[in-house]
């Protein structure tokens, strides 16, 4: 019974974006310290802490110049190649940035 809660809660999630309002499948979450964001299949628990998206806004997420994207969920094509790119990008971004 406890699962079948879950689940209803995860489903009644929305996405946090201002207006959106899709249902949200993703939780984004940080670690400040390391300079890290990242993108996992939508959490059971709601944290205050970490924020809900929907698909199309997870996928659309940039990270801060000079931190890591780290797109974590199952079942995205490209994932690791997104962040990996995002990555590249961010060190290119640093290297300019300071020349």
């Amino acid at each position: 019974m406890g699962h079948e809660g879950d689940t209803f809660k995860r489903m009644s999630r929305r996405c946090a974006r201002p207006g959106c309002g899709q249902p949200a499948d993703t939780t984004l979450s940080f670690a400040y310290d390391q300079r890290q964001v990242w993108l996992d299949d939508l959490w059971a628990d709601d944290s205050p802490a970490n924020h809900d998206l929907c698909a199309r806004h997870a996928d659309r997420t940039q990270p801060p110049r000079g931190w890591e994207l780290r797109d974590r969920r199952t079942g995205v094509a490209g994932a690791a190649a997104s962040s990996a790119a995002a990555h590249v990008q961010l060190v290119d971004d640093g290297l300019r940035y300071a020349s």
